[in-house]
């Protein structure tokens, strides 16, 4: 369907991309839901229900037949969507009693933002999802659940993940820190999980399933099949699909075994404390360097106040314009006399180097427009009125700033990845948990 193609390709810190995809049932299927109904698993306070089960496993096979991914057996099929659904309610139970509530202007946002990104407002997009047979009000409630996940997942595993200077200076001298210009690979993932108990027995048991598994892949098995089938990962039922991701994003545990991988490669099982993991390599892409614009500018800006209206605000600029324009002034002492940016004053306006996308988009635009040593004309921003020269501009690969924000960004990414694992490891271990399939 084309809104459903067109949902998957929108990007937000929400990461909806699996939600929409699977928060739709068509009337075929809804009609196949028996009327009769029982419990088939105890989770903490709350139950699933065999009806909700039934509606999510004909969702899961629904995408992969539209993927073309071969469904795995009705029984392993059922049993990886039940674990999902485990998992998924003892969150929920938590955001609950975290007092987690989102209101309906925070939903309507989000579905505000989804509509901007297919080119509709909100309405056209509701009745494109009408006419389509999708289920505005199944979207609603399972951007409302991803959206609480995410809350809560930001609230007790964020807290946990800790990154000092000195993690992200060894991170920038390391080997792995110089493939944050490496291509962007673009990844598989199968867990083979070491189950509830980590006693020998089923440390070995983990090992020969993964060393089948393994085995299988090398044979022409499907991954994503064999993904969906096998795997504990997160992205188990959509194929193992963990997207593209830079080499120095991924856990220490996969990176050094992905920079020695080639398109189409698949590592053999590599073991850690959640199980044994097998990688490959789906896609290849990029890897050339950063280069950044920056400019150095100074301006003067003059703000409309109590006794100052706008047009006042404009006049009295475009005098001072011309007093620089005529040799009288230059622009360092007007913009330290006059100048209502008190930040820039004192430094005669200048603003330093800064890079592209750091100023309103109006002084970006005339910015842009304007020779070095030029003084441009006056322009209105929602600070006022303003005039600026540029001092110069300069490519810059990649400054330290940058450098240092990057690194801070992909070490918190790996950080938060691992911590997410061990906590939902955590929070099922600790769970009372009773299936009744």
């Amino acid at each position: 369907m084309r809104i459903i193609k067109q949902l998957s390709r929108v990007s937000t810190s929400l990461a909806l991309v699996s939600a929409l995809t699977g928060a739709f049932i068509t009337p075929s299927i809804a009609a196949s839901i028996t009327a009769l109904d029982r419990i088939v698993a105890v989770v903490d306070e709350d139950v699933v229900m065999e009806s909700e089960l039934f509606a999510r496993v004909a969702t899961i096979s629904a995408q992969l037949k539209k993927k073309q991914t071969p469904l795995p057996p009705a029984d392993t099929l059922k049993s990886q969507v039940l674990d999902r659904m485990i998992l998924e309610n003892l969150q929920l139970q938590l955001a609950e009693r975290a007092g987690i509530r989102l209101d309906d202007d925070s939903i309507n946002k989000t579905i505000r933002n989804v509509a901007r990104q297919n080119n509709m407002t909100a309405e056209q997009f509701r009745n494109a999802l009408v006419d389509e047979g999708l289920s505005y009000k199944n979207l609603r409630s399972q951007i409302s659940r991803e959206m609480t996940l995410t809350q809560l997942r930001q609230r007790r595993v964020g807290n946990r993940v800790r990154i000092s200077e000195q993690d992200v200076n060894n991170f920038l001298s390391s080997d792995l820190g110089k493939t944050n210009l490496a291509p962007d690979y673009h990844l598989g993932h199968i867990l083979i999980p070491v189950g509830q108990s980590s006693n020998q027995e089923a440390l070995t048991l983990a090992e020969e399933k993964s060393d089948l598994v393994y085995r299988k892949l090398k044979n022409g098995s499907d991954f994503a099949q064999m993904a969906v089938a096998y795997s504990a990962g997160q992205k188990a039922l959509e194929g193992g699909d963990l997207g593209w991701r830079k080499a120095a994003q991924l856990p220490t545990l996969f990176a050094e075994t992905v920079l020695d991988m080639k398109k189409g490669g698949i590592s053999e099982p590599i073991k850690s404390a959640s199980g044994y993991h097998i990688i490959k390599i789906l896609d290849l892409r990029g890897g050339s360097e950063h280069l950044v614009t920056q400019t150095n500018a100074r301006h003067i800006l003059i703000k409309p106040n109590e006794i100052r209206s706008l047009d006042d605000a404009k006049k009295q600029l475009q005098e001072i314009k011309e007093s620089i324009a005529s040799g009288k002034e230059t622009f360092e002492a007007m913009a330290k006399t006059y100048s209502d940016d008190t930040g820039s004053a004192l430094e005669g306006g200048d603003l330093g180097w800064f890079n592209p996308g750091t100023m309103v988009k109006e002084f970006e635009q005339t910015m842009a427009t304007i020779e070095p040593n030029l003084v441009s004309d006056t322009f209105k921003t929602q600070y006022g009125w303003h005039i600026l020269e540029v001092l110069g501009r300069r490519n810059q690969d990649m400054s330290e700033e940058f450098r240092q924000n990057k690194a801070r960004q992909m070490l918190h990414r790996r950080k938060f990845d691992e911590e997410l694992n061990t906590w939902l490891r955590e929070l099922r271990q600790n769970a009372y948990v009773e299936i009744r399939l």
